[in-house]
């Protein structure tokens, strides 16, 4: 099988950059279609389309409703042509960038630039769209015609978001390394329809030694509302690194986990990375990791306020249907799980998961 790696076109990263944003989109549209919710319009917005004015181009603002949903993604589209722009920008979290990934593939590949605000998770780097219900479960991932032409992270922004958001992020991008680990060793094809370059899987590590080293430090620096070069190395590995990693390395039982929580309404509050990040110790008991591994994963997480067990989940109450429905969406034949064995069955990722928060529990215990 042949190797193969996706990436965005271009990818900028530095405090203050949302102020360049004109000068990078020069070439990608004439009238730029900005997607972004009410809260995120009032904070950058304003800025923002005067940006893009001043570098002689044109600027609508399209409001984002809470949720990517097909019928988000098909207003935004209606609006889009009906304004006449032939470029999409996305600024927001996660579920903000992946309707704007939609609406440029399903509107044929019009140039698409994201501008998180958050560090939340790795979609930026991304040629993937995941679209929900209205009721926040995943119901198809939209895979793009190419993957952002321009991905704008303006690290000042991202030093004001709420800490738990980047410790999530940490937390999705914690499992980059494993997860790829994974499918090289198995040799497993990736959404880049090919298996793992070397230098992807040279990206994944790096990835989780700028984590490990710096995860703490930038952190700490966003909880006193403080920017730090830290969270420079921070955004890296969880936007850029972890963006292109997942995608062009493969995912395992981590990611699959953290889709089955959609089965337990008590996990509905945690985010994305949280999840992910539990999983990622399910994955490694899956494995049969030994306990130094382990230890040195649990460490991590607590270091950056990474949930461990079930119950920082917010599931107080375990139910044992609903984890053994977890268990059975981590291994139909769609998901990822097969990446790490492709016979792991439904009882045997409860027996994880299960295991897993006992590790944890036992480890904040100490």
């Amino acid at each position: 099988m042949s190797i193969a790696m996706k990436a965005p076109a271009r990818y900028v990263q530095g405090f203050g950059e949302r102020k360049n944003l004109g000068k990078s989109i020069k070439k990608l549209g004439n009238k730029f279609y900005l997607i972004a919710s009410p809260g995120g319009y009032k904070r950058f917005g304003e800025e923002v389309m005067q940006n893009i004015r001043d570098a002689g181009k044109e600027a609508v603002f399209g409001e984002f409703h809470g949720e990517a949903t097909k019928e988000e993604v098909f207003a935004h589209m209606d609006s889009l042509k009906e304004q006449g722009c032939d470029a999409v920008i996305g600024m927001g979290g996660g579920k903000v960038l992946d309707t704007a990934k939609a609406v440029a593939t399903n509107l044929g590949g019009i140039p698409c630039i994201m501008m998180p605000t958050v560090a939340s998770n790795d979609s930026p780097c991304s040629g993937v769209a995941v679209l929900y219900n209205e009721q926040g479960v995943v119901i198809k991932a939209v895979m793009m015609v190419r993957n952002p032409d321009l991905v704008l992270v303006d690290t000042e922004i991202i030093s004001k978001a709420p800490a738990r958001q980047l410790s999530a992020g940490i937390g999705d991008a914690l499992a980059t390394w494993y997860e790829a680990r994974a499918c090289e060793k198995n040799h497993v094809k990736t959404m880049a329809r090919g298996t793992i370059t070397e230098t992807v899987s040279s990206m994944c590590r790096l990835c989780n030694d700028l984590l490990i080293r710096y995860g703490k430090e930038a952190l700490d620096g966003v909880k006193k509302g403080e920017y730090t070069e830290a969270l420079e190395k921070v955004c890296e590995a969880a936007i850029l690194l972890s963006g292109v990693g997942f995608e062009s390395g493969g995912l395992a039982a981590a990611h699959a986990i953290n889709d089955g929580f959609a089965q337990e309404p008590q996990a509905h509050g945690a985010y994305h990375g949280e999840k992910v990040a539990f999983g990622l110790v399910a994955q490694l008991v899956l494995e049969g990791m030994g306990d130094e591994e382990l230890n040195q994963v649990l460490s991590f997480m607590r270091d950056v306020d990474l949930p461990m067990t079930l119950e920082q989940l917010g599931i107080c109450e375990i139910n044992e249907a609903n984890l053994r429905r977890v268990a059975e969406m981590a291994v139909v034949p769609t998901q990822s799980t097969k990446n790490l064995r492709a016979d792991i069955t439904a009882d045997e990722v409860y027996e994880a998961i299960m295991k897993a928060d006992r590790i944890g529990r036992a480890f904040l215990g100490k």
